[in-house]
């Protein structure tokens, strides 16, 4: 972007200033971004394809802003189809109109359109994400989002050495626009991806791979902090570096207390900040991640995606491809190791970083997640249980995609476009968690309805997972808005017992929460953002 002489001026004095009264430097930071959406060649696994892609590049570019500003994205649709981006995480405050989710807040940018989107960071700090939020285009359309404390601030925690975004993502041979086509016309399942990559390359154990292996290169005695964020579509991830424990300090750009573990749990949307500290023998060390996954009628990914920590130095090279060099990582199907360590994150809480956590709650709301089905239309065999189309559904209603944008329907007072009545309730109460569950409850209803909330009102979901045609984990993601998780369980909720057993004094402050299988996430907020609808 080119700035005027006189705005030229204006900055480099606030600079000077920043740097005599703060005693840190100032850059003149590019405040505005191009993103050409368009097709390029990768190739990957020995084959090469066509894959949208921000600017040529896959992973895509990374933004990077600092606490408190405002940035602007150009967003040029050279593609063939519809497109829109989503900031995941940012809470764009009282600004709903350039959020990205397609037929929701905005309508899509055509092929040939553009569309200049106004980003504000608010609360933020840490890593987000941003990525296609159409269609199955999020599979190569993303890229990091970096805020940095504000000028005269720093991290509650040493300052690292250097920080690295680790994008953890997954890689289909086929053309994806072609998997997501044949998953609508089948029903059934999509087909599961090639391989899950670590900054876009699958690595090691994959066939023409290694070569292009994303490696890290640290010096012994340093600290690195490491921007990890989970791309892949919908599988939630197993994360570990070979004889190094991470230090997890942030999550979804909010700090946290430290935890050190030798593994980390990330849910699709969800990111995380973690020191590495460089305190090996100087060597070749495997980071590695893989899915875990529990559904007993769902079929995964169970490659490994590889990645080489590098220390700087002359030493043999012992790394191989061999599954015995690769890190311990909790089995396929280790609930209890997923979920220990997310029970394990708590907000930061202290003076500089305080929570909020409603204590008086208006709007309760229970809602159920299935796996559901419908029959096949035309009297056609399709490929779900018992020849059905799957579905997925909330409180026994599965949404319906809008074709026009529900927050320019809200506030042109469109007629017919949504309806306001999403219970708060399921219709049905039964042994949710129950493996053997009446077949009419596959069937849920179809419908595009809202709810809408007071402002200012204080919200409390639980978000109940059902064993409907054998469950799933499933990530839940809120725009516009942050909330603390403060409790989880398995088994069915239990409204008299569970919430005795809250977390209100330092529960994680997310943007994202996985819903484990037959089991329970309750979720609280201020519902204090304008134009969202949830």
């Amino acid at each position: 972007m080119i700035l005027p002489k006189k705005s030229l001026i204006l900055i480099q004095i606030l600079c000077f200033l920043a740097l005599y009264f703060h005693h840190q430097p100032c850059s003149l930071a590019i405040d505005e971004y191009e993103f050409v959406v368009k097709e390029a060649t990768y190739t990957r696994l020995c084959s090469t394809k066509k894959i949208l892609t921000v600017n040529g590049q896959f992973p895509g570019p990374t933004i990077e802003a600092q606490h408190g500003d405002t940035i602007y994205v150009n967003v040029y649709n050279q593609g063939k189809q519809n497109i829109t981006i989503h900031w995941h995480g940012v809470l764009q405050p009282r600004y709903p109109w350039a959020d990205g989710p397609e037929y929701i807040t905005q309508c899509p940018i055509k092929p040939g359109g553009r569309f200049r989107q106004k980003i504000i960071f608010s609360t933020e700090e840490g890593t987000l994400w941003w990525h296609a939020h159409s269609d199955w285009s999020r599979a190569t359309v993303y890229g990091a989002i970096i805020i940095h404390p504000k000028v005269g601030t720093r991290y509650p925690f040493p300052k690292p050495d250097a920080e690295v975004p680790i994008i953890l993502g997954e890689w289909w041979k086929e053309d994806i626009t072609k998997v997501l086509q044949q998953m609508h016309d089948t029903g059934g399942d999509p087909n599961i991806s090639d391989a899950f990559t670590i900054n876009g390359q699958p690595g090691d154990l994959y066939p023409c791979s290694k070569q292009g292996t994303f490696k890290l290169t640290v010096d012994r005695g340093k600290t690195y902090l490491l921007r990890l964020i989970n791309a892949a579509m919908n599988i939630i991830l197993f994360f570990a570096i070979k004889k190094h424990n991470l230090t997890v300090v942030g999550v979804d750009a909010g700090y946290t207390k430290p935890l050190s573990s030798e593994y980390v749990t990330i849910s699709p949307g969800q990111t995380i900040d973690a020191l590495l500290s460089a305190n090996q023998k100087p060597d070749l060390y495997y980071m590695v991640a893989r899915a875990y996954s529990t559904g007993s009628n769902h079929h995964f990914d169970n490659t490994t995606t590889t990645a080489i920590v590098q220390y700087k130095g002359k030493y043999s090279n012992p790394t191989s491809s061999s599954s015995s060099s690769l890190p311990s990582l909790p089995f396929y199907n280790d609930t209890n190791a997923a979920f220990s360590f997310l029970g394990g994150l708590k907000s930061l809480a202290d003076k500089k970083h305080p929570i909020d956590v409603p204590l008086h709650i208006r709007n309760r709301i229970f809602t159920t997640i299935s796996v559901n089905s419908f029959p096949c239309q035309d009297n056609n065999n399709c490929a779900g249980p018992n020849g059905t189309r799957f579905a997925a559904s909330m409180n026994n209603i599965s949404f319906v995609n809008p074709s026009t944008a529900l927050l320019q329907a809200y506030y042109q007072h469109t007629n017919g476009v949504y309806g306001d009545n999403f219970p708060d309730m399921p219709p049905f109460l039964f042994n949710f968690t129950d493996i053997f569950l009446p077949l009419n409850l596959e069937t849920p209803k179809r419908g595009t309805e809202v709810m809408v909330l007071d402002y200012n009102t204080t919200v409390e979901i639980v978000l109940q997972g059902t064993a409907l045609m054998g469950g799933i984990d499933h990530p839940i993601h809120l725009h516009g808005y942050n909330f603390y998780i403060v409790g989880f369980g398995l088994g069915n909720f239990d409204i008299y017992k569970d919430p005795l057993k809250y977390n209100l004094k330092d529960p994680p402050l997310r943007n994202t929460v996985s819903v484990p299988i037959n089991g329970w996430v309750t979720v609280r907020f201020k519902a204090d953002n304008p134009g969202r609808i949830l």
